[in-house]
């Protein structure tokens, strides 16, 4: 090999080692975000087991004693009926359990009678189960029934086509477990194991508040960074939060009804107040953070003037929600939660006053709106969270032209309003 060829060969290996380099950093860093992921997903699963596992005891236990009353009581030599009954009970929404023990009987009347009306008049087979199922779904939906009704309805339906040639008195029985079931999964909610609501509600509230704080931080940063892509994430994930938000009302829903239900619960009805309160606000701050950090992605785009201050108190408005979260699930009047929220916002009067651009003032605005969201949420009345706020920010200060004058061309004639 001549001197040109020795060379070329080098420079060749020192580009393949460049490029090895090049390739393992990508490969680390996708293997590290697999990393996290996993133990995300892991930390995610884990928080379900633990907001599931009480209702999951729950319906075990009201299962094994629907089976055991059914069977030694009632001398039921079969009793399948029950235990199903009681497990979708306690299946329901949370909230909505003694509605879907009424659900069921309702169903399982509309069951019986169609199925043993039709089959008196044109016996059992294949299109005469079709025929059944279709006629109790449409008597059902005809007389307003919910969706549970329809389905239990055409469930019984099925049964008693499909069990009655071979098992005589069915109907009965049948009536019998729907309302045993949903009477002991209401006795195991109320009295035997009734959860605490204030543990459920904070379980079910902590991904939420906590998905609304951290992209909160991710905006300030992003803004910090003036990494649009940061911000632009932030905006994606703020937007997943239908689950959250289901989760949280679903579980305010069902504190209300075990605090309704329970004796053992009754003292905890003057707690649950601020979080059955709590759960409007907390559903407009997040839809006016997502109008903030959509702004925040245009003003990045766009190079428009970011202050200091402006971050701070978008950083400011995420600590108010972690401590609304941990003041709530201590029981605490949520003081510090409030002040964080009007430091927030007197942090945003010091950037308006540096001066913003359109887009600036628009976040100026909403981190306004989402403090008195908080406000509210923390149990203060709308007007008088607005005045707070409008004193936090200075707005008498900044309406008679005094900070907002070293830029005047970039305010709108009055600071930014509430709401």
């Amino acid at each position: 090999m001549g001197r040109d060829g020795r060379l070329q060969f080098l420079r060749r290996g020192k580009l393949s080692d460049g490029q090895a380099d090049r390739d393992g950093q990508r490969i680390a860093s996708a293997m590290e975000e697999l990393r996290h992921r996993g133990k995300a997903t892991l930390h995610d699963r884990l928080h379900r087991v633990r907001t599931a596992f009480g209702l999951a005891v729950q319906a075990g236990l009201a299962a094994g004693l629907a089976y055991l009353v059914a069977h030694r009581l009632l001398k039921n030599p079969q009793p399948v009926f029950a235990p199903i009954s009681a497990v979708g009970t306690l299946a329901a929404s949370v909230g909505q359990r003694f509605r879907r023990t009424v659900e069921l009987i309702v169903g399982v009347a509309v069951g019986v009678l169609v199925g043993d009306a039709l089959i008196y008049f044109v016996g059992t087979g294949a299109w005469q189960l079709a025929l059944v199922v279709t006629s109790a779904i449409l008597l059902s939906i005809f007389a307003g029934a919910s969706v549970a009704i329809v389905i239990q309805a055409a469930a019984t339906a099925v049964l008693i086509v499909t069990l009655s040639p071979s098992t005589e008195n069915l109907e009965f029985p049948r009536f019998i477990d729907a309302l045993l079931g949903g009477g002991i999964a209401l006795l195991v909610t109320a009295i035997l194991l009734p959860l605490n609501p204030l543990r459920v509600i904070n379980r079910a509230a902590r991904p939420a508040l906590d998905l609304l704080a951290d992209q909160l931080d991710a905006c300030a940063e992003a803004l910090r960074n003036q990494d649009r892509e940061a911000a632009q994430r932030a905006l994606f994930r703020l937007r997943e939060n239908k689950e959250e938000l289901a989760a949280l009302s679903e579980a305010i829903e069902g504190a209300k009804e075990t605090s309704t239900l329970s004796p053992a619960r009754w003292h905890r009805r003057g707690e649950l107040t601020h979080y059955a309160e709590a759960a409007d606000p907390i559903d407009r701050a997040m839809r006016n953070t997502g109008t903030l950090i959509r702004r925040a992605v245009t003003m990045i785009e766009d190079d428009e003037p970011a202050p200091e201050p402006m971050p701070d108190a978008i950083g400011h408005l995420a600590e108010s929600v972690r401590l609304l979260r941990q003041e709530f699930a201590a029981g605490q009047e949520p003081e510090q939660a409030r002040e964080r929220s009007l430091r927030a916002v007197s942090e945003a009067g010091r950037a308006y006053a540096e001066g913003v651009g359109f887009s600036g003032s628009v976040v100026i605005a909403q981190v306004r709106t989402t403090a008195s969201d908080l406000m509210v949420a923390s149990g203060i009345e709308q007007e008088e969270a607005n005045r707070l706020v409008r004193q936090a920010f200075g707005e008498k200060e900044h309406r008679s032209g005094g900070p907002t004058d070293r830029n005047p061309a970039a305010h709108p004639p009055t600071a930014p309003p509430v709401g």
